[in-house]
C-alpha cells in the first residue's frame, strides 16, 4: 500500500514497484488508507508523511492502535525534515523504518525487502500454526482438526502454511506459484494450476474451514481471520 499526496511521485514510484513484480495500491490520503487497510491488510505500507489532514505519523499511529492491522509493516517516507527528533517520532509511532526525500527509489526497495524479510523470519520461528481447530505442525508436517488428521499432499500443506502464516493478506496466484512451485511467473503463471490445489485442500478440510480459503476476484485467495 502507497500513500502519498504527490500524484506524480506516487504514480512514479508505484510503477517502479509494479515492475519489479509487486501488486501496489494507491491512495492520496491517510484516511482512506487507513480505512482500506483494514478490510485488505496488506503487506507492507509505504506512507509520506506530510500529508494535508490526516498525516503519515498519525497514520502510523491508528494502524498500530487497531487489531486487524497492528502487525502491518510500516515504512515512512518524509523530506520535510532531517532533523533525528523527527525520524525518532516516526519510531515512536510504531514505523518499522525511515527513508528521507529525496532518494533512489533502490533504495526505497531494499528497506521494503528488510522489513519484510523481519517478519517474515518471525513467522518461520513459529513450529505450530493454530486457526479455528485446526492444528498445522511446520516441521511434522501434520495437519490435525480437532482429533481427526488430515491427510494432504506436499503441495496443499505448503499452501495451508502459507495461507495460515499471512491469514488475511491477499496472495496473488503468481506469488502462490513461485513460493509454493517454485515456478518462475515469467516463463509459467497459469493459475489453475492454484485454483485446482486449493479446491481439493477445501474439501479435505471440510466445509466449516475450508469457506475460510476464499477467492477474492481479480487479486487472490485469502485465509480469512
Amino acid at each position: 500500500m502507497l500513500v502519498d499526496d504527490d500524484e506524480d511521485f506516487r504514480r512514479l514510484l508505484g510503477d517502479f514497484l509494479r515492475g519489479l513484480r509487486h501488486a501496489v495500491t494507491e491512495f492520496t490520503s491517510a484516511r482512506e488508507a487507513l480505512q482500506a487497510a483494514a478490510a485488505s491488510r496488506p503487506d507492507i505500507v509505504v506512507s509520506d508523511v506530510q500529508m494535508p489532514g490526516l498525516d503519515g505519523l498519525e497514520l502510523c499511529r491508528r494502524l498500530r492502535a487497531q487489531a486487524p492491522t497492528a502487525e502491518i509493516p510500516i515504512v515512512l517516507m518524509s523530506g520535510a525534515s532531517k532533523e533525528e527528533r523527527d525520524l525518532l517520532e516516526g519510531y515512536s509511532r510504531g514505523a518499522d523504518d525511515y527513508v528521507i526525500k529525496p532518494f533512489a527509489a533502490p533504495i526505497l526497495m531494499a528497506k521494503i525487502e528488510a522489513v519484510l524479510r523481519r517478519y517474515a523470519d518471525s513467522d518461520e520461528a513459529k513450529e505450530f500454526l493454530e486457526a479455528d481447530g485446526v492444528l498445522l505442525d511446520v516441521q511434522g508436517r501434520t495437519v490435525e482438526l480437532g482429533d481427526r488428521r488430515v491427510k494432504l499432499t506436499r503441495k496443499e500443506f505448503d499452501l495451508l502454511t502459507l495461507l495460515l502464516r499471512r491469514r488475511g493478506h491477499v496472495l496473488p496466484p503468481r506469488f502462490l506459484l513461485e513460493a509454493v512451485w517454485g515456478s518462475d511467473p515469467a516463463e509459467y503463471s497459469d493459475p489453475h494450476t492454484v485454483t485446482v490445489h486449493l479446491s481439493s485442500l477445501r474439501q479435505k478440510l471440510g466445509p466449516r474451514l475450508g469457506q475460510r480459503i476464499v477467492a477474492v476476484p481479480g487479486s487472490g485467495y485469502s485465509f480469512t481471520a
